[in-house]
């Protein structure tokens, strides 16, 4: 008898204010290193939430893997180390690389707050998350994210499309 391995999706989001660019393309390598084909948003900007500071650019991955949920964020966080990325507190403040599990084959995973509360708050979250992954539910309202971003208020945060050269 053969166990079948399962394959999960999850999506990554992706923001970075320290040499944004710099950062988000060389963790991209490095996800494809690890994880294999990514699924890509657009990259936009908004500016900082929550505290003064440079705009951000923020995306969102989608990504197949065999990884367990606590396995992903585990390499999520390693990879924030590695771009020096330091963990202090619960501050929002400028980071060189920010990676946040958003959600994992549509479970609920309480400890790990799987789904991301940030998909339903925050614009340059949900709007990559739309556009990559629009007919995905989100587990605790059975919408679909692009349901989501049709409802979601537009005009409490702007986003601009970040244009790569």
């Amino acid at each position: 008898m053969t166990s079948q391995v399962k394959i999960a999706r999850v999506y990554v989001s992706i923001g970075s204010n320290i040499d944004p660019m710099n950062h988000i393309q060389t963790v991209l390598q490095e996800l494809r290193q690890h994880y294999g084909t990514l699924i890509v948003s657009t990259v936009y900007e908004s500016e900082a939430v929550g505290f003064s500071g440079d705009n951000f650019y923020n995306l969102v991955v989608g990504v197949d893997t065999t990884e367990d949920p606590y396995t992903v964020v585990h390499t999520l966080q390693q990879l924030e180390q590695a771009h020096g990325r330091k963990r202090q507190g619960k501050s929002l403040k400028a980071r060189t690389l920010d990676l946040d599990l958003l959600w994992y084959e549509g479970a609920i995973i309480a400890d790990l707050k799987i789904p991301r509360e940030d998909i339903l708050k925050y614009a340059f979250v949900l709007s990559p998350l739309a556009e990559i992954a629009p007919t995905a539910q989100y587990p605790l309202t059975g919408q679909t994210f692009a349901e989501l971003w049709e409802k979601f208020d537009k005009e409490k945060q702007t986003l601009w499309k970040v244009v790569i050269e």
